[in-house]
């Protein structure tokens, strides 16, 4: 059996039925300002994201304290921090969103909440992940009647390593979202990969060999899904799957990693049945 989030609480001196349960996972978010990044590497961030929130949820977040996890890139829910709380009122200004790069929270339609980190359960900040379970749309839920089983209790708070380069494989989508050892290591190395179509199981063989690595070229795709690639641009927006097909050397100029590429292209028959618009070297 597992243990039991509302077991945890219990045995810190906590009420569940005074304890709200929040899931920020924010699908609104600009890519490198969701709430796990918010929470991961600006917390003052997290906190005023937490606390401005939307007047239609004013009663379901009436409690005491929250209990706050975030969805890391690996859709696991980690926990934040348990808060105490108390309402304030509206928000009185304009204030610059903290998640949506450019938006703006208007004054008057929006709740503040003031929060405070309570030292109970600080020690399991980063360690304790749940089983969210269904309803994942519902974020705010009362502890006493949705009790969380805990699936992991981690020594220390720590992002997965890094896989390697040829095991390397993620959606575009949780490029701009990674740990930043494996954003280092991405725009450290250049040479070849491949992007997968999961609608219309097209691929396209692409090199990197510009300043930034395989992170600067990937980078394109992730905020506007074709980087520039004219095929990619016909077809329908879609969350590609990108991997690595070869890693160029650090003596490979840019001529060999366009043989690499072209090389690639012919093996998948990427330009006859794929992505590819032209041959990037005639092997």
């Amino acid at each position: 059996m597992p243990i039991m989030l509302n077991t945890v609480l219990r045995e810190a001196g906590l009420d569940p039925a005074d304890v709200r349960v929040l899931r920020h996972k924010d699908t609104r978010a600009t890519k490198g300002l969701s709430p796990y990044e918010l929470w991961r590497d600006n917390r003052p961030q997290f906190e005023w994201y937490q606390s401005t929130q939307s007047i239609t949820n004013r009663s379901k977040l009436e409690a005491p304290y929250w209990a706050a996890f975030v969805t890391t890139f690996d859709n696991e829910d980690l926990f934040a921090g348990l808060y105490s709380v108390r309402y304030r009122g509206l928000l009185e200004s304009d204030t610059p969103s903290t998640h949506i790069a450019g938006a703006t929270d208007k004054a008057g339609e929006n709740d503040v909440w003031d929060t405070t980190l309570c030292e109970e359960l600080s020690d399991l900040i980063g360690r304790m992940v749940i089983e969210w379970g269904p309803g994942k749309l519902a974020w705010v839920q009362y502890a006493n009647k949705n009790d969380k089983p805990i699936v992991e209790l981690r020594r220390v708070f720590r992002e997965e390593d890094f896989p390697g380069f040829l095991n390397f494989i993620r959606p575009l989508s949780a490029i701009l979202a990674m740990p930043k050892s494996w954003t280092a290591a991405l725009s450290a190395a250049k040479g070849v990969y491949l992007l997968t179509c999961p609608k219309t199981r097209e691929q396209y063989v692409g090199s990197a060999s510009g300043e930034d690595g395989f992170l600067g070229r990937w980078t394109g795709y992730a905020l506007n899904g074709h980087g520039g690639n004219v095929r990619l641009m016909s077809r329908e927006p879609s969350d590609y799957q990108v991997s690595i097909l070869e890693v160029a050397g650090t003596s490979a100029t840019l001529d060999d990693i366009l043989q690499m590429e072209g090389r690639w292209q012919a093996k998948l028959q990427t330009v006859d049945m794929g992505l590819n618009s032209a041959p990037a070297y005639t092997v």
